[in-house]
């Protein structure tokens, strides 16, 4: 195994598997920490899909050091910890105390934290992170409602989080080449610095960055980084492989879940809905109280017979996410979505569903966890970040895991076109 990697949620796995599968190397992404003594698969990359991102830090820490543990243990060269491109955390973690978690764990003094991924327009200038043209402070990242994102410093987002010393590799160094970067990781070690907050505007930002980490035994950033990080083991036997065009998928009915409440989503669900899709929208508070079940709403869908795929959708704008949040409470509201979409993915894959679209990080852990899937390949990149994967074990499944904010308008009516029939199923 070249890389091994940790990710704290289930679609950012799967956005690192495309990244590490486009850059030519065989890759496998597996559910959870591996039980003591497992085999894991035979890959040139490994990605351990979490659920760690929004839980008590404690938790995360002990998630993530195991399933980094497993994967040394299996030969791992380089370990990866993947998080959000948008750093997805709060002041209690969970970013910075995994991140110390797994220094201590590998033994190193010095990692980066590069979550820029210049594809989905998320880039870091004098460690300052931006959306788009944003500030992340400025975008729709500000009201997550798990994580809201009000401060685009990312050297004092992470200060807050643990007492490691941060450091920063500026732009102008950055532009000077790989070997200038070496220097100043170096130059950041000897001030006492432990992880480096790193600029990154281009993919060609992303590839120096990975090249002057080719010795570092921990990294850490968004799935950008793992451009860089896999060409460095080009000389290892693996070799650049383009991603199949289509990829075939069980016979069975189609169907979208959406529990993501990102102006991303909404507007794909809104694109859907003009397209002429079918859409039944969740009430969290319905939902609480049994006035929507999930025999219902799988009931409602396969009632629906046209050619366009059922959406299911629980997302809501952030004047009707505050309101349902103070009533249920902020956790509360989450969880009881989740539950609902996973219940409901496993009646649905009962009655015949075997292609779903699944919106959301927690929501695609949950949906994945139901279906007991336990080991994705990854196939088709439909937009920059989400793939097609089929499931390796459990019920024959095509799936899209996508976060809430990745994808372009059109995506739940242009996804379907990247599947074709698998007539041996």
């Amino acid at each position: 195994m070249l890389i091994g990697a940790v990710a704290d949620d289930i679609t950012g796995a799967t956005d690192l598997c495309l990244m590490l599968a486009r850059s030519g190397l065989r890759t496998v992404q597996i559910m959870d920490v591996p039980p003591p003594g497992t085999a894991l698969p035979d890959a040139d990359a490994v990605v351990i899909a979490l659920k760690s991102r929004t839980i008590p830090a404690a938790q995360a820490v002990a998630l993530s050091v195991a399933a980094a543990q497993a994967l040394l243990n299996a030969g791992a060269r380089q370990i990866l910890f993947k998080y959000c491109s948008t750093f997805d955390s709060t002041d209690a973690g969970n970013i910075g105390p995994v991140t110390a978690a797994l220094m201590a764990l590998i033994g190193t003094d010095l990692t980066i934290a590069c979550p820029a991924f210049p594809a989905n327009g998320r880039t870091v200038y004098l460690g300052h992170l931006f959306v788009g043209t944003q500030l992340l402070s400025d975008s729709p990242m500000k009201d997550h409602p798990l994580t809201p994102m009000r401060d685009a410093n990312l050297v004092r987002v992470l200060a807050r989080q643990t007492d490691l010393p941060i450091g920063l590799l500026a732009t102008p160094v950055l532009r000077g080449g790989v070997a200038a970067i070496r220097a100043a990781f170096e130059a950041q070690r000897a001030a006492g610095r432990s992880i480096v907050i790193t600029d990154a505007q281009t993919d060609a930002d992303l590839l120096a960055i990975g090249a002057a980490c080719a010795d570092m035994p921990l990294v850490t950033g968004g799935s950008g980084i793992a451009m860089g990080l896999a060409q460095n083991f080009a000389a290892s036997g693996s070799r650049p492989a383009s991603l199949p065009a289509t990829m075939a998928a069980p016979p069975g009915r189609a169907a979208i879940l959406a529990g993501s409440c990102s102006t991303a989503t909404l507007g794909q669900i809104a694109w859907a809905r003009a397209a002429g899709l079918p859409v039944l929208t969740l009430d969290p508070l319905a939902l609480a109280d049994g006035r929507q079940t999930p025999e219902q709403i799988a009931d409602w869908a396969c009632l629906q017979t046209g050619p366009l795929p059922p959406l299911i959708c629980a997302s809501a704008d952030a004047a009707t996410l505050t309101r349902t949040q103070a009533e249920l409470g902020r956790a509360e509201s989450g969880a009881v979505v989740e539950q609902t979409l996973a219940r409901t993915a496993r009646l649905l894959q009962a009655r015949g569903f075997t292609r779903l679209i699944i919106a959301g990080g927690e929501t695609s852990g949950a949906v994945v966890a139901a279906l007991g899937v336990r080991s994705l390949h990854i196939g088709p990149e439909i937009d920059p970040g989400v793939p097609w994967t089929h499931s390796i074990d459990g019920p024959p499944m095509a799936l899209a895991l996508k976060s809430g904010n990745f994808g372009a308008a059109d995506f739940f009516v242009r996804a379907w076109t990247f599947l074709t029939t698998d007539t041996a199923s």
